[in-house]
């Protein structure tokens, strides 16, 4: 399967990191973005492990289960892992795919990288990034 440049940006904008994101920042995530292929049963993340990697799920199926218990069934469109691309902090989750599954995965290497080259797109993250920490109930 290949994904071109503009799916793969259609598919970023959606992900509430990047949610301030301009498409030309958007493209710079999606260069580093590599399209994989994983058969059913494949574990894509283990709960309690270091987070290393960011997915958006572009076609396929993925369960997810927090200390054993089924929690969540994703599939294309959906992404895991964002936050990990930041904290580094263990995954609170496990992730196996349960359908051949097609990947876009971005590295914590690869995306601080690009973040020190890209000081706008560090800036957009950091907005998107305070969002989320806001409390619902103000």
């Amino acid at each position: 399967m290949l994904l071109r440049k503009d799916a793969k940006i259609e598919l970023l904008k959606r992900v509430p990191l990047f949610s301030h994101c301009s498409k030309k920042q958007l493209g710079a995530i999606a260069s580093l973005a590599d399209l994989i292929t994983l058969p059913a049963g494949t574990p894509l993340i283990r709960e309690g492990t270091v987070g290393r990697e960011f997915m958006v799920i572009v076609k396929g199926a993925v369960e997810v289960r927090r200390k054993g218990r089924k929690i969540n069934q994703l599939g294309d469109g959906d992404f895991i892992g964002e936050m990990a691309l930041i904290s580094g902090a263990p995954r609170n989750a496990t992730v196996t795919a349960t359908a051949e599954s097609s990947l876009l995965v971005v590295t914590d290497r690869q995306f601080w990288a690009l973040l020190e080259r890209a000081p706008d797109l560090k800036t957009s993250v950091i907005k998107a990034m305070g969002h989320r920490l806001q409390p619902l109930d103000i």
